[in-house]
């Protein structure tokens, strides 16, 4: 089995069971998948029953599935969610990712326990005590730089560090954003994120200037690591998540295959170790993936990309003018027709297919777009086309010649996509030899697991010794339709035999049955991290509503740790006045240019300025951003709307409170 110091993870999303078993197929080490309940995406949980069939896939590789439990729980949810991890336990679960502290209370299996995102770890201090608590693995915080992910690798020695390297970014620290709860009821903490981030805002200054109209100064663009991926494997991440349990099946296989192919190219190169008594790194699962594909991240949804704060604080990681999907350059308008556009094809752009979305952006930077009917050549040889919309073209906002235009749905990708796109085959040498019972064929799997098969079947003498043991050879080698391929076919045999077709398929089916049993039993279940005794303490003493402390058991679990004033978590409806409801490393005053450290010319230089707050508003939500200059954050501040309260008040529910509830309602025992 690999060495989990060395080892490399790539770590895939999967909305239900066949999409977690295509990430296996395009090379995935380990899938993050909902439960039936207590997932931080509410639309994307799954029977325990179809978890369990992930897993036979996914251990025949010796791959590991990690169900999410990660919301934070009323006292009257802990034990649903208790038996939920039994069920999940038994189905062979191999961890799950968790944020509520009141599970570590609980009666929970034998089951590693995974720090969730929304832990919210951002500092040496919080990892470690997480690690001694019992986490044998915590995805840290997206803003980290190198340099802080190194300081926590140098704290944390047992449990592995994870990392998000693809796709959407929470704009707030997770676990630190309540906004979506303030303005809806739907709570962040508790999968129903209402995404607030997204909408436009209108930005004002102290005096009442527009600073921004109508600008998505909250929306941030796609995380991209892709050439970030070494520097992040010295600084300590072993695992390497991709985003999007709520991505669909092309999203999954693609992002999935170009990460596998940087990781393989990264892993083949440090084969040969640099120095003597060096460990090169290896793949955290069995077998290599071969695409029947060209992998291209950018052809899936995308809000552009940045690599976020791994190399330091950016100018340019907002998506501001649309939280929409844009798509790759396809060309530009030609001539426009009363019920179709003539375009000519950009450099290097596929022909466009009936079924394709178009876009441009209208003369007051909004994105605009369009499905394609029907695409027909005009002079393929010069790259024109004619396109018949699926709408008047009278209706397309500023469409006019000389427009550029883009595709974000590319219907034949779409299609290529549904298709079969992958091969995962784990190396295995053959060797057959004579025994005294017959005819012995052993086979070896590249990580040194053994299947054996007998054959005590009558043989005799080959007529053409060399067509018989190149046929031989090929009979055996079909190994097409199991997850193994030969590497080497080995014939110790005293003299070539002749053995019929069907004997030899019966001896080969036979030994690839005993090596995938033997290699199900070789495979060890991850065990779960035993903590430190006596308990270790809290790095404070003191949490506030930003601890997400939503239950008995979570105060208890901080209790026992030393802190000794817990508030409840903001859901518990303790904190009516203006209270930060995101946290965030994204500054609006820094990506609209307007940073006093900017304009004094002193950027990076912390705690010697002050900015003053702005504004932002979105229909009848109006929120102040407040700017903390020292460690460089943004604090959304506002309250929680009274109709929320009113909501809340009309459904009785147990959760920790440290005062009585507001609209008559009590809490359980404090």
């Amino acid at each position: 089995m690999p060495d989990l110091r060395h080892s490399i993870e790539l770590l895939s999303p999967a909305r239900d069971a066949d999409i977690g078993i295509a990430a296996i197929d395009h090379g995935a080490d380990a899938i993050y998948i909902g439960g039936p309940d207590f997932g931080a995406r509410v639309n994307a949980g799954n029977t325990v029953a179809d978890i369990e069939r992930l897993v036979r896939h996914a251990h025949r590789y010796h791959a590991k599935i990690f169900v999410t439990l990660n919301t934070i729980l009323r006292d009257d949810e802990l034990e649903p969610a208790r038996r939920m991890a039994w069920q999940l336990y038994e189905a062979g679960a191999d961890a799950l990712i968790v944020q509520d502290m009141g599970l570590l209370e609980l009666d929970l299996p034998p089951i590693q326990l995974h720090a969730s995102t929304q832990t919210d770890i951002r500092t040496p201090e919080k990892a470690r005590f997480l690690q001694d608590v019992g986490f044998a693995q915590m995805v840290l915080a997206r803003e980290l730089s190198l340099e802080q992910i190194r300081a926590i690798r140098a704290e944390v020695q047992q449990a592995t560090l994870e990392f998000f390297i693809h796709g959407a970014l929470c704009v707030a620290y997770s676990g630190q954003c309540f906004i979506s709860h303030a303005h809806t009821g739907r709570s962040a903490n508790r999968g129903n994120c209402s995404q607030e981030c997204r909408l436009p805002y209108t930005v004002t200054d102290s005096a009442g200037r527009i600073v921004a109209h109508d600008k998505h100064v909250l929306s941030l663009k796609d995380n991209n690591q892709s050439a970030n991926l070494r520097a992040l494997v010295d600084a300590g991440i072993r695992s390497f998540k991709i985003e999007g349990r709520y991505k669909d099946l092309g999203y999954v296989k693609n992002v999935t295959a170009h990460y596998r192919q940087l990781f393989d190219a990264l892993i083949d190169g440090d084969s040969a170790p640099a120095a003597a008594g060096s460990t090169p790194f290896t793949r955290a699962s069995s077998g290599r993936t071969t695409f029947l594909f060209t992998p291209d991240p950018d052809r899936n949804f995308n809000r552009s990309a940045t690599d976020y704060f791994v190399g330091g604080r950016k100018d340019d990681i907002g998506a501001f003018d649309t939280p929409k999907h844009a798509g790759l350059p396809l060309g530009e308008v030609l001539r426009i027709g009363p019920d179709h556009l003539d375009l000519q094809l950009a450099d290097g752009a596929d022909a466009p297919n009936n079924g394709d979305g178009l876009t441009w952006w209208d003369l007051q930077q909004e994105l605009c777009g369009v499905q394609v009917n029907v695409a027909r050549p005009l002079d393929e040889a010069r790259g024109r086309w004619r396109v018949f919309p699926n709408e008047s073209t009278a209706e397309l906002k500023d469409l006019k010649p000389g427009r550029a235009l883009y595709r974000n749905r590319d219907a034949a990708w779409d299609r290529r996509m549904d298709r079969k796109s992958s091969e995962r085959r784990i190396a295995v040498d053959l060797r057959l030899t004579e025994s005294a019972g017959g005819l012995q064929l052993t086979l070896t799997d590249e990580h040194g697991h053994v299947g054996q098969a007998t054959l005590a079947h009558a043989y005799q003498p080959a007529q053409q010794p060399e067509r018989a043991l190149s046929q031989l050879r090929e009979h055996l080698g079909k190994l097409g339709a199991t997850i193994f391929a030969p590497r080497d076919v080995e014939l110790a045999l005293e003299r070539p035999w002749f053995l019929p077709a069907a004997a030899v398929n019966a001896l080969r089916r036979d030994a690839v049955a005993a090596l995938e049993a033997a290699r199900d039993a070789a495979r060890e279940r991850l065990q779960p991290a035993l903590p430190v005794e006596p308990p270790v303490p809290f790095p404070d003493d003191t949490l506030s509503y930003l601890a997400n402390v939503y239950n008995h058991r979570a105060r208890d679990f901080y209790a026992r740790h030393g802190v000794k004033v817990i508030e409840a978590a903001y859901e518990s409806h303790e904190a009516l006045g203006d209270v930060s409801l995101m946290i965030t490393k994204h500054c609006v005053r820094y990506s609209l240019s307007l940073c006093p450290k900017q304009a004094k010319g002193v950027t990076g230089v912390q705690g010697t300025v002050r900015a003053e707050p702005l504004t932002i508003r979105h229909g009848d939500e109006t929120l102040t951003l407040r700017f903390d200059c020292k460690p460089c954050e943004m604090h959304v501040v506002g309250r929680m709307k009274r109709n929320v309260l009113q909501q809340a008040a009309a459904v009785p529910i147990q959760v920790y409170r440290t005062r009585p509830a507001p609209g008559g309602r009590t809490a359980t025992r404090d």
